[in-house]
Order: C-alpha cells, then sequence, then structure tokens
C-alpha cells in the first residue's frame, strides 16, 4: 500500500484525500438536478459500481435506492475465488477472509443400496483445484459485502454516500442525444421520495447515463423496453439459514445430499461456526403455478430436509432467514439501450446489470459474483469515456462482453438444477441421473464455479492470440492469473496480480529476456526507452501533461535475475519514476521471481528468451501478449481505442 505522494499526513491512509473542488459529503440527501452517472439500486451491481466510479472525484456519480437504508441481512453468501480477487483491487480482501467460512471441501451423500431409505456418503473431494487462485472460495452473507462496499465509497475521494427512500417511476431519453447531441444530461429520470418527511414528493434528475442495477423486476430495464425471456423448470425449492442441532457427520462441510425418495438438499455452512444454509428440494410445479400458490411454510422446508437427512436427525432450533422460489433461467438479449442494427448510429446511455438482465437458481452460487463482475466491466469504461481518455463507443462493449458471458452461465445452470431435480438411477440402464455423474460435473465445471472460467473473445479491447505462446500460462481474454514475486526495492515476497487495483488503469507487465536489464542488449530496457521517449509511445501520447506518467498505462517489470543480483539504480528511468507534488520516486514498479519457491516464468509460460509483453485490462483480464521489441503494435492497439492527448515534449 502506497501513501504519502503528495506529502506526510496522518490518519488511516486507507481514507483518500479529499480534493478541494470536490463536493462529495457524507449523508447528502438532496440529489443534485443533474449527474454524470445515476446508479439506481443498492445491491452488489449497484454498490460495485458505485465504489469503482467514487475514485474518480471529477465524476458526479450518484446511487439511489428505495429501501430505507442499508442491506441488514443478504440472501447471497457464495464468494468465488474470482470475486475475492477482485476485492482484493477494492482492497478489502482481507476482511472477508478474516470474517468467512471457508469452502475447502465437498462432500456428495446417496441412498444407501442396502437400505435405500438412509443415506451415506459416496465422495469427498476438495472444492477448488491447486493453483487455481491464491484465494479460497468463501461464504459470507450479502450484507457484510455491501457494508466494505460502503466503506470503500465513504473513504474515497468523492466520499460517496447512498441516498435512500427513492424509487423510480420513469426515465425518457432525448432522441437527438445520440454522439452528444443537443444536450449533455439526455436522460431524464424521476424519482419518488418514499421517506415519511417527504413522501410522495418527486424529484427529477438529468443524467449523462444511468444504470439500473434494482433486481429482476428492474424498472430502468422496463423504462427501455428490454425483457428477460427465458423458461421455468416448474421445480420448487427452499431456502433457510438456520442455527440447529445434528448428527450428520458433514455439517460443517459444503454437502450434496441426494436421497431416494425425499429429494435433495444442498448444505452451505455458515460464517461463525454454527448457521448453516439448506436448501431444500420441494414440491414439482404444474405449468404456469407460481410457488407462492402453494402456501408453503418454513415448517415444511424444515420437515424435508429431515426426510432427506433420514437416518440422521435435524433439530432447528432458529431460523434467521428463509424463503422459496422456482427455478428459472432468463435472459436479456441486450443490457443497454441501443436498438438492435443501430450500435452504429448511437451509443448507449442507459445500462442494465446482475438480476436486471439475468436470473437464475442460486444454488451454483453464481448470482451475486457474476453480477459484480457485469459491473466491474462497466465501471472502468465510464470512466474512461467521462474523462475523455476513450470515445463513446467503447460502452458498446460492455454488452457485447457480458451478455454473452450471462448466456453461459444460464446454460450451465439450467443443466446444474436439472440435475439437482432429477430422480435418481434405480438401475444402471434406468432412466434418470447416477450421484456419481453430479460428482464429476461438479469437479468437470470447477473452474467456472470458481468464476475463472470467463474469456473474452478478440475485439478491440481483447487482442488475437497471435503471440500466445510467449506467456501460454496467461491466455489472452482470461482474468490474469496472479503469482507470487519478489519486488527488487524492498525484498517484499508480493503477488504480482495484486498491482491491477480498482482505479481504472491499464496494466502493463514487462516480462524481461535473458539480458540484464542495465545492459544495451536488453529488450526490456529498449522497450521502456521507446516508451519513455517516443512521441508513439502509448504511454505518452494518452497521458495529459501534468499527470502522473503511470497514471493511465502503469508500466512494471518482472525481471528472470534474483533480486540481489541486480543494481537497482542501474535500471531504466522509465521503472524509477517521479511521481506526485514533490516528484518522489516509485519504487514498486520492478519484480523479481522468487528463485526458491515458484518463479513465475515457469508457472505462467513465459519464454526466456524473448520475454513479453502482457497487458493487463482495469478489470484484471488479459488483454493482449505481445514481443517485447513489437513497439508498433503496442502503439497500434491502445490507439484502438484509446483518444490521444497533447504530448509534451
Amino acid at each position: 500500500m502506497q501513501f504519502h505522494l503528495n506529502g506526510f499526513r496522518t490518519g488511516d491512509p486507507g481514507v483518500s484525500e479529499q480534493p478541494a473542488h470536490g463536493d462529495g459529503a457524507p449523508g447528502f440527501g438532496a440529489l443534485p438536478e443533474e449527474v454524470d452517472v445515476l446508479i439506481v439500486g443498492c445491491g452488489p451491481a449497484g454498490l460495485t459500481l458505485a465504489a469503482q466510479l467514487a475514485g474518480f472525484p471529477e465524476i458526479r456519480t450518484r446511487i439511489i435506492d428505495q429501501k430505507a437504508g442499508p442491506l441488514q441481512l443478504g440472501q447471497a453468501d457464495g464468494i468465488a475465488c474470482r470475486t475475492l480477487e477482485m476485492f482484493h483491487a477494492f482492497g478489502f480482501a482481507e476482511r472477508v477472509l478474516k470474517e468467512s467460512y471457508w469452502v475447502n471441501e465437498t462432500s456428495f451423500w446417496k441412498p444407501d443400496e442396502a437400505r435405500p431409505e438412509n443415506i451415506i456418503r459416496h465422495g469427498r473431494i476438495q472444492d477448488v483445484e491447486d493453483g487455481l487462485s491464491e484465494f479460497p472460495h468463501v461464504i459470507l452473507n450479502q450484507a457484510r459485502v455491501h457494508d466494505f462496499f460502503l466503506d470503500v465509497m465513504r473513504n474515497s475521494p468523492s466520499r460517496l454516500e447512498p441516498t435512500y427512500s427513492r424509487r423510480l417511476l420513469d426515465l425518457q431519453i432525448e432522441p437527438d442525444c445520440a454522439d452528444g447531441g443537443a444536450s449533455s444530461h439526455p436522460v431524464a429520470v424521476r424519482l419518488e421520495c418514499l421517506d415519511p418527511s417527504h413522501e410522495g414528493q418527486v424529484e427529477t434528475v438529468k443524467a449523462r447515463y444511468v444504470i439500473g442495477c434494482d433486481g429482476a423486476r428492474s424498472n430502468v430495464r422496463k423504462a427501455i423496453g428490454r425483457d428477460l425471456r427465458g423458461d421455468s423448470a416448474n421445480q420448487a425449492w427452499g431456502v433457510m439459514d438456520v442455527l440447529a442441532v445434528t448428527d450428520f457427520p458433514d455439517i460443517r462441510l459444503k454437502a450434496l445430499v441426494q436421497s431416494a425418495g425425499e429429494g435433495s438438499i444442498l448444505i452451505i455452512p455458515r460464517e461463525g461456526g454454527y448457521l448453516i444454509r439448506i436448501y431444500v428440494e420441494l414440491d414439482k410445479l404444474n405449468d404456469n403455478e407460481r410457488v407462492a400458490s402453494r402456501e408453503l411454510g418454513v415448517e415444511h422446508l424444515i420437515a424435508a430436509a429431515q426426510r432427506i437427512l433420514h437416518p440422521y436427525k435435524l433439530e432447528v432450533r432458529d431460523v434467521a432467514w428463509w424463503s422459496v422460489y422456482e427455478i428459472g433461467q432468463r435472459l436479456c438479449d441486450t443490457f443497454d439501450d441501443v436498438p438492435e442494427g443501430s450500435e452504429g448510429q448511437r451509443h448507449p446511455r442507459v445500462f442494465i446489470a446482475g438480476d436486471a438482465c439475468h436470473t437464475h437458481s442460486p444454488k451454483a452460487g453464481q448470482g451475486m459474483n457474476v453480477s459484480m463482475q457485469d459491473s466491474f466491466n462497466l465501471g472502468w469504461k465510464l470512466a474512461a469515456v467521462l474523462q475523455g481518455r476513450c470515445a463513446p463507443e467503447l460502452l458498446h462493449s460492455y454488452s457485447s462482453e457480458r451478455q454473452a458471458i450471462a448466456r453461459e452461465l444460464i446454460d450451465f445452470d439450467r443443466e446444474w438444477a436439472k440435475m439437482l431435480s432429477a430422480p435418481l438411477k434405480s438401475s444402471a440402464d434406468g432412466e434418470g441421473v447416477d450421484p456419481k455423474e453430479v460428482q464429476a460435473y461438479f469437479v468437470r465445471h470447477g473452474r467456472y464455479t470458481a468464476g475463472t472460467a470467463t474469456r473474452y473473445t478478440p475485439s478491440r479491447l481483447t487482442g488475437e492470440p497471435t503471440h500466445q505462446h510467449l506467456a501460454k500460462g496467461l491466455p489472452i481474454g482470461t482474468r490474469f492469473h496472479s503469482a507470487p514475486v519478489i519486488r527488487l526495492a524492498d525484498a517484499k515476497p508480493v503477488h504480482l496480480g495484486h498491482v491491477v487495483q480498482a482505479d481504472g488503469r491499464w496494466r502493463l507487465l514487462a516480462f524481461a529476456d535473458r539480458a540484464n536489464p542495465a545492459e544495451p542488449s536488453s529488450r526490456l530496457r529498449a522497450l521502456c526507452d521507446f516508451l519513455a521517449d517516443s512521441r508513439l509511445s502509448p504511454v505518452r501520447r494518452h497521458t495529459r501533461p501534468g499527470d502522473d506518467v503511470d497514471s493511465v498505462i502503469d508500466v512494471r517489470a518482472v525481471l528472470q535475475q534474483g533480486h540481489r543480483g541486480l543494481a537497482l539504480e542501474a535500471m531504466p528511468s522509465l521503472l524509477l519514476p517521479r511521481k506526485g507534488r514533490l516528484g518522489l520516486v516509485d519504487y514498486e514498479k520492478m519484480f523479481c521471481p522468487d528463485l526458491n519457491g515458484g518463479d513465475v516464468f515457469d508457472m505462467r509460460g513465459i519464454d526466456r528468451e524473448r520475454g513479453c509483453i502482457v497487458i493487463v485490462r482495469p478489470d484484471q483480464y488479459v488483454a493482449h501478449v505481445l514481443p517485447l521489441d513489437d513497439h508498433t503494435a503496442l502503439a497500434a492497439f491502445f490507439e484502438g481505442f484509446m483518444e490521444g492527448q497533447a504530448v509534451s515534449v
């Protein structure tokens, strides 16, 4: 963690300095007449987006919710490995790790062949494969995740706080707003005040962009004429968080239990050592029947769980929360307001994210995770456009990238839910599902449920894999797979991927060739000279005069030599940049392999002779892999979507 850049200051370094021109203040209630970004909904997607944009005090962001205050008890609880990588970028992964339940192993139970009315364990596996991420799969109340994002917002330069008790009535987009038409704030939003002292009053806010993170019944989605399309499996499930006494031996493991004739349950231990979540298979629904018509109460869930767990006993002492729901998978065709076929004529002004554009069952634990990844994808793009660093065309990429990912989620969830609700095979050639097939499916899709299988296809933001052989373990389009390294200046062991913070910056990771970077023959040194001095350098071309050299593209180097075998003072000056008001030296740009542990070059398949450039997007995905000496291709990649700034001589 770096601080004191612009002068020594006391207090919590996690609280950002507030700019002199900042207009945010804790607890502000009245909404301004105009904002740059209006976020509707304080769920995981909305708060992820707000926390990102709060880091840009020059962008006027507001987030509203119709609830009277912050969430106290959340429904989602599963946090995938990939999501924890994102949480680290926001600065609160350690808080999550401290409070959460860690899912280390998963057990599988089936009917006893000798006594089918009883269940027996038939498998127990590691939940996440070794080396997939430096972070585990954990369980934590969604409300705590909200708390952490709210802290990020409060401590940001914007000091952003949500405005509660506001319900969106409607929104209108000026018809001539395409390409920045008559109005710079073309989206007019009408909001109804719900707090007792202002109940019934209507406010109008004009915004440059509006993002609907307002759930499956999204008013923003309805306002732009989008529909959730899909089907229902006509299957009722219940879920409950309980404090219970049981002799079931795997009660503190994630466990999937399939019975002979009573259905299935999924047991998820919760944080704190005592609480458990139980998903319970209930009745099959008739066509077009809603689960509400069955009038199912928590006693039905408890009784079903007790039957499925036989011969083990389950005595529920307290119910913290429960609900019943129908399995269904629904998806919007697009995640913004641009009519089909009009992408070349106008740019998006209204977006939807999370449950507003995709819904599915909760048993795979993907809903909250994918929703937050939606807005992590969108946030840096909005900031880049509003700052004038990228043209508005960039915003089309949000829907194209995330809709494809959501479609994969829908397909996975449909198959997984079908397997969990299918009857068990009574014989080798009978119909139904074999419990061993369920376990095999879980293992086969482990990377998907961990959140690490997402891969963006080639586009302006994601290069072609022409030079993928230079970094075989860092596939283009996937999240940057971190690895341990040693920081050169202070010999501190760190994780390389942790340099990618949620600050909207691109990372250019230069993996060195074999030559000593102090020598003229070094390809790495030649790259640094190009980036520092050439007028074609993307660092110079896309950074405004007067800004820190790494304010847009943060260049870091990974050297092949051990940290004791290099002279810090002989390294390229670009890797020891002077920054901030006082012109202080940043000593955290260079890393070396851990020669006594995992060597990052071996772990990620980096070509040792040639080295390579790995470009990482602000949302932690690998955008491109290029040779160290292909300066032309490097410049062309950034020119493909970034606006040029006035280049200083």
